[in-house]
């Protein structure tokens, strides 16, 4: 099935985001040495949380920010616009290194997390869309009705209520929104659409104002301790902040510690409103679907449809994009997956699509670190949860350096040490098998109830 496209349909270009948001003025790289407190590497969310706490809590450091391309170029600019309470990772690997009540803690504190983006928002001014509408779990088969009311169980048994996750009803489920084939969904009030590109853009300019310097076009080419050496001059500092995520292979002596994930996304024409009439989705809640190839999507404000999956998963040697094009293949597997879910969009077009890196850490979990001896810090490996992990992760890196004791400092994503992943060609080799287990395990679900043993088999191999 071939893919309508735009007539002013663009591929790349960081994201359909930025194309659809002002454009700050490019900030000047770094010209020469600099001495200063504290250097972040990498002006996404990460990086910008923790300039923006660090400075509200201690206004005399002297913060710099090191980008290599422009501020949201990467994950941050290219994601699903997902600020969701869900956990970067398994809640029973976190206890198995901390405790029970700790994972609650840290579950509690994400959820706190789409607040406090959105109060931060709200105060610095920043335009990022954020409705609060909750997010829908939707099952498409019979196996992943069975995943889904296994993993509302699940939930149950870490804590989770009624008010935090549930089951909905037939009649509940045809009032929101109208979606082909669906046996079941579950709605979360945690979760908020949101404009990422914006927020991004929205929090550099806020962390200038505080008076943070944001030094773009300045690739970082090597980090060591108090010390980030850059193309334009080397920058001493006594903290030195890694917060590269997806892009951290790039950094010498990095290349193993964060897969990056390629995920890619399409969003189509605005919608015509009587095709919105059909489809529903008046409560703008987040969608995304249970099957193994998992597939998210928002309602934007313009009224289309934004929706990303994983495409390409994995490049040889860890290599990133440059310039976010989407393969072909990749666009028409989503505008599949779209039109099977929403058929009166097929009558509408492609307007953008785009590809980006998200970090995966080798047990899938997120991680927030600082040695003071060093002064090297780094926090990620969101694995596809950075919106409000990315959040939490920065306020407690300001924790670190602050040398503050809190609540934020004793979760169980800070201090983990996670073993590296496999060398090439093997990393390779097993993230492309992994992800065709998945794909044909879709595939066999379509005809079977259960969920596919091929799909058990490439859980038990990734060690998610």
């Amino acid at each position: 099935m071939g893919v309508p496209l735009s007539p002013t349909y663009r591929n790349g270009q960081v994201s359909f985001w930025r194309g659809s948001a002002e454009q700050a003025s490019p900030r000047p790289p770094l010209e020469g040495d600099l001495q200063t407190d504290v250097a972040i590497v990498g002006a996404g969310y990460t990086g910008l949380w923790t300039a923006y706490y660090l400075k509200t809590a201690s206004p005399g450091l002297r913060i710099a920010v090191l980008e290599a391309r422009h501020a949201g170029y990467g994950a941050s600019g290219r994601n699903g616009g997902w600020l969701s309470g869900e956990l970067g990772g398994s809640r029973e690997r976190y206890a198995a290194e901390s405790s029970r009540d700790a994972v609650l803690r840290m579950q509690r504190a994400v959820i706190d997390s789409i607040d406090e983006v959105t109060g931060v928002a709200q105060a610095e001014g920043i335009d990022a869309d954020i409705t609060r509408s909750g997010l829908l779990y939707t099952a498409l088969t019979q196996s992943q009705h069975h995943r889904l009311a296994d993993m509302v169980a699940h939930r149950r048994a870490w804590g989770s209520t009624e008010d935090d996750l549930r089951l909905l009803t037939g009649a509940e489920m045809r009032s929101r929104i109208t979606v082909s084939g669906a046996r079941a969904m579950a709605f979360s009030p945690h979760g908020a659409r949101i404009h990422p590109y914006r927020l991004a853009t929205g929090l550099a300019a806020a962390v200038e104002r505080l008076g943070v310097r944001i030094y773009e076009n300045t690739p970082v080419l090597g980090i060591a301790p108090r010390t980030a050496r850059t193309a334009h001059g080397t920058v001493s500092a006594d903290y030195v902040l890694r917060a590269t995520e997806g892009f951290t292979a790039g950094l010498p002596g990095a290349r193993r510690q964060w897969l990056p994930m390629n995920s890619v996304m399409i969003a189509t024409e605005p919608l015509p409103e009587q095709t919105w009439q059909r489809i529903g989705w008046n409560g703008s809640e987040l969608l995304g679907t249970q099957g193994h190839a998992f597939l998210y999507a928002q309602r934007t404000r313009d009224g289309r449809i934004a929706i990303g999956g994983r495409g390409n998963p994995y490049r040889y040697g860890s290599r990133t994009d440059t310039d976010a094009a989407a393969r072909p293949g990749d666009v028409r597997a989503l505008w599949n997956s779209l039109t099977a879910m929403f058929p009166d969009v097929g009558d509408s077009a492609v307007a953008h699509s785009w590809c980006g890196a998200l970090g995966v850490a080798r047990d899938w979990c997120a991680t927030v670190r600082l040695d003071h001896r060093s002064g090297l810090g780094t926090a990620g490996g969101y694995a596809g949860h950075g919106l409000a992990m990315a959040n939490l992760a920065g306020r407690a890196l300001r924790d670190l350096v602050l040398r503050h004791d809190t609540d934020l400092t004793a979760l169980p994503c800070v201090g983990r040490t996670v073993r590296t992943w496999e060398p090439e060609p093997l990393r390779w080799i097993g993230v492309q098998a992994l992800y065709a287990l998945y794909r044909r395990a879709d595939r066999n679900e379509l005809h079977g109830p259960d969920t596919s043993r091929l799909a058990r088999i490439a859980d038990a191999v990734s060690g998610r």
